[in-house]
């Protein structure tokens, strides 16, 4: 898995708790660095070898996130009792779905089951259901839940993470890569099981199975809306005209990034469209001597950069895109004080009441129930906040029956507050 967030969670410095004795190093897997499954024929003997395994299957992918377009799955892991450790090349065998059907009815045991999944089903695999290990962490109430930081406090061994966020479309793999790759799924059952007995003990091992199967049976994320939005930096655009240069240039970088498998960042860099959006050049020379788009940009480059600018600079009024994205939900809670302090008032004190709970519950409050659908609920209260009524409006925005029975008496106290 390659997450920046994942590498700075494992950095993070140890809460007391879960602070034990020294973590015994994994330095290799049990049967050794296995070869690179990168055949049709080596393809089968995986199938035929995960078909006849037993027990739960722990998978992991890894992606190029900075050195290539998309989030395309570069290798595979799996691991399975009776079938060993394989990693796969699905750039050579870009088809997995015949693996995918021998895994049909199998438990996959993933770590950051949403980041995996996406790029797990581009390539025909599937899960019908899963444990999400990293998820299971976060119910159990660990404060860290990375995989490393996971695997050394809940099974006392200490994994090697210098490789995460490597270029994993590089052919071929270096040896100490593919090892990395192999130790991520090493122990990833043995982390399930040890979390399985955990939440047991801590009465939510049904929570977990309600979150595992709530992953299973959403559907593919939709294309965001006005993804150039989400430029880094374009917060300090504010006039229409400046706004559109961010879009065009947005698009063609966008464009250029997957016509040429590359990371839109390693194309042009956010810092550079604000700057040009914010000076709105006149020309190419204007251009280049803007931060960004220095000497080592050719003139061909330039062109194409000063052509998007131009496209925004032609662009009648009524094209000019709005300032902010469109609000679909509940404003702000911030100016929810001056435009309806009834609902401000719900909001803070169900903000407070499932906080207080959550922390009673040694769990994130994110996980016992989504911020967003708190703000829904406060926004838009079912008429006479009666207990039947909550649990029907938290059903229909997504929680879950466990959040809902958790939840349900603090809400409806919060919202008939200012009754």
């Amino acid at each position: 898995m390659t997450d920046a967030q994942q590498t700075a969670d494992d950095a993070a410095p140890p809460t007391t708790e879960e602070t034990g004795p020294a973590a015994v190093p994994l330095l290799a897997p049990r049967e050794g660095v296995p070869e690179v499954t990168a055949d049709d024929a080596a393809l089968e003997s995986v199938v035929a070898a995960f078909a006849a395994g037993s027990g739960p299957v722990a998978v992991d992918a890894e992606r190029a996130s900075g050195y290539r377009y998309g989030q395309r799955a570069y290798l595979v892991q799996l691991r399975r009792e009776g079938a060993g450790t394989v990693l796969i090349d699905p750039v050579a065998c870009p088809d997995l779905s015949a693996l995918g059907a021998a895994l049909s009815g199998t438990e996959w045991v993933l770590h950051a089951a949403t980041q995996d999944l996406p790029c797990l089903r581009d390539i025909g695999m599937v899960p019908e259901q899963l444990f999400d290990t990293e998820l299971a962490g976060r119910l159990a109430g660990f404060a860290r839940v990375g995989l490393g930081v996971m695997v050394e406090n809940v099974l006392g061994y200490s994994l090697e993470k210098g490789h995460s966020a490597v270029d994993w479309s590089s052919r071929p793999l270096p040896e100490p890569w593919l090892r990395y790759a192999a130790l991520d799924v090493e122990l990833l059952v043995d982390l399930r099981d040890a979390l399985e007995e955990e939440l047991t003990k801590q009465g939510k091992l049904e929570w977990a199975h309600q979150e595992f199967a709530a992953i299973v049976a959403a559907p593919p994320a939709p294309p965001r809306k006005d993804p150039w939005r989400r430029t880094s930096g374009v917060h300090k655009v504010r006039r229409r005209r400046q706004l559109a240069v961010v879009r065009e240039l947005w698009t063609t970088r966008d464009h250029v990034a997957q016509r040429r498998d590359l990371s839109p960042g390693k194309v042009l860099a956010d810092a550079a469209i604000v700057a040009a959006a914010l000076a709105v050049p006149a020309d190419v020379t204007a251009l280049a001597a803007l931060p960004g788009f220095g000497h080592r940009m050719g003139r061909r480059q330039l062109q194409q950069w000063q052509a998007a600018v131009d496209r925004a600079k032609r662009l009648p009024e009524s094209q000019l895109p709005q300032p902010g994205q469109p609000v679909t939900g509940p404003p702000p809670p911030r100016s929810w004080a001056d435009k309806d302090p009834a609902a401000a008032a719900r909001l803070a004190a169900a903000r407070a009441a499932v906080t207080a709970h959550a922390e009673e519950l040694r769990l994130p409050q994110e996980n016992l129930l989504a911020p967003d659908t708190v703000r829904r609920l406060c926004w838009e209260p079912p008429a006479g906040a009666e207990p039947e009524l909550v649990a029907q409006s938290l059903r229909s925005l997504g929680a879950r029956e466990w959040q809902i029975e958790q939840t349900v008496p603090l809400l409806t106290q919060a919202l008939a507050a200012d009754a």
